[in-house]
């Protein structure tokens, strides 16, 4: 007896594109992706970056920029600080000064002799005490004057030097910011360099990152609308096929013929 099977198949317009599909994933994955091509790159540093490490690193241009300032300010200090500062023309001022005061103060020795010689007295004891007087309070002028004007002279020059000491710690203190303040303005122009270059090493990756990735991707959209048509069209036609009968189920059906013929004969004779 002959048997039918049934199969369903794909509509046969997907049948060429599902065996080309599953023919170019295969020797498209056959072989591994050489993902070193696209690894990620570290942009190196810009020279402005470079520039400005040497200089926060080198000692005295970043690191101790402040010593030489801080050393020559403390020679300003002590009680001799005031000695570098002394006018150079300071004793020619003094001896002018004093050289004028003992020429007037001979001119009131000469009229104290004077004195004496119209009043009688010239060569006198009274005299004598007037010189004497005069004498003693002229010297004390002399000293005081004198003293006055080194006392002056050393308070420019202490003062002097105490400026020199506050400008000397303000540079102290200037000089580190300036510095500072470069080192501040090459690292962030070589920062921005630097950000730059890896913005191109980025977006050259990712250029060769999608140009390998682009067959996968375009067998990954074929493979989803192979899905969804598959699923769309499911059993299209049915496949009758009738195979040849072999002779065991030959023999069968003879036998099961002849069985319900002999059958109807017994029942023939029962019922005759």
């Amino acid at each position: 007896m002959a048997v039918q099977q049934s199969q369903l198949l794909p509509a046969p317009f997907l049948t060429d594109v599902t065996k080309q599909y599953a023919k170019d994933i295969g020797a498209l994955t056959a072989a591994p992706l050489a993902t070193s091509q696209f690894a990620p790159k570290v942009a190196p540093q810009d020279q402005a970056q470079l520039d400005a490490y040497t200089r926060a690193t080198t000692q005295g241009q970043g690191i101790g920029a402040y010593q030489p300032y801080i050393t020559q300010a403390a020679a300003y200090t002590g009680p001799s600080a005031y000695t570098d500062f002394m006018s150079p023309y300071q004793e020619d001022v003094i001896k002018t000064t004093m050289d004028a005061y003992d020429t007037q103060a001979k001119k009131g020795l000469l009229g104290i002799a004077d004195m004496a010689t119209r009043t009688g007295n010239l060569g006198g004891g009274r005299e004598g005490v007037m010189r004497s007087e005069y004498q003693t309070q002229s010297d004390l002028n002399r000293a005081l004057l004198q003293s006055g004007l080194l006392q002056q002279g050393f308070g420019q020059a202490q003062q002097a030097a105490q400026q020199a000491y506050m400008n000397q710690m303000q540079m102290a203190g200037a000089v580190p910011q300036l510095q500072q303040g470069d080192v501040a303005s090459l690292g962030s122009a070589g920062a921005t360099q630097q950000a730059q270059q890896q913005a191109i090493l980025d977006a050259q990756r990712e250029t060769e990152r999608l140009e390998a990735y682009e067959p996968y991707e375009r067998l990954g959209y074929l493979g989803s609308g192979l899905g969804s048509m598959l699923a769309g069209y499911p059993g299209q036609f049915q496949s009758s096929v009738t195979p040849n009968p072999t002779p065991l189920q030959t023999a069968l059906g003879i036998a099961s013929v002849g069985s319900g013929v002999l059958g109807n004969l017994a029942k023939y004779k029962e019922y005759s």
